[in-house]
């Protein structure tokens, strides 16, 4: 079994502005390794008010899927908060790999990076 259920990423902030054509962003990059469809949950932690939990998206059977999240809505058409730290728990009904990227428009000197999410056994 490749990949985990349960992936933490504790450090997200989408960037309120960008300069130029591309728009700052964040990006939960996830490859589906099974036979099986994978039916995703992200769940958004802050530090001033309760967690977002309903935010539900798939990864196809042997595919990747690259979920921006300033793009994504909650089942009540909520967007994940700019300007905001969170923290975000994704949760898989199949074992997944999660990295977790960033965009930072916000200056002349374009900023990217991303990281492998943390995987827990539950």
């Amino acid at each position: 079994m490749i990949g985990k259920q349960t992936w933490i990423i504790p450090d997200g902030f989408l960037q309120p502005k960008s300069i130029g054509d591309q728009i700052s962003h964040e990006a939960v990059c996830v490859l589906n390794l099974t036979d099986h469809h994978a039916e995703i949950k992200l769940t958004f932690y802050f530090e001033d008010r309760d967690p977002m939990a309903s935010f539900v998206t798939e990864c196809g059977s042997n595919r990747t899927h690259h979920i921006r999240l300033d793009k994504i809505r909650d089942q009540e058409g909520n967007e994940v908060p700019r300007n905001v730290p969170y923290a975000i728990k994704v949760d898989s009904n199949v074992p997944i790999i999660v990295q977790h990227s960033r965009l930072d428009t916000s200056q002349e000197a374009l900023a990217l990076f991303t990281t492998m999410a943390y995987p827990l056994e539950i």
